[in-house]
């Protein structure tokens, strides 16, 4: 299993209390399944509007399921930024 580390920005940051945390997850789906279960509530709840860089490359709309994970590798969690 994959060892990936996810990356907080701005109000999944908070959320989270957390800059990044280390995961075992195959895919984008599963990570983030792991968060959830880690943090439920307000990180969640963010999480619904974020997007999701996996090594720099944008997730875009495929689906999370689809999206695999390489050892060693980062998502970092993008939510919304005010003017940007």
């Amino acid at each position: 299993m994959p060892k990936v580390t996810v990356r907080y920005w701005a109000a999944a940051k908070a959320a989270a209390g957390v800059a990044e945390e280390a995961y075992d997850a195959a895919t984008l789906a599963e990570a983030l399944d792991a968060v959830r279960e880690r943090h439920p509530g307000e990180l969640t709840r963010v999480l619904q509007r974020c997007s999701f860089l996996i090594d720099g490359d944008p997730v875009g709309t495929r689906g999370h399921e689809t999206v695999r994970l390489a050892d060693g590798g980062t998502v970092e969690v993008l939510p919304p930024f005010a003017g940007g």
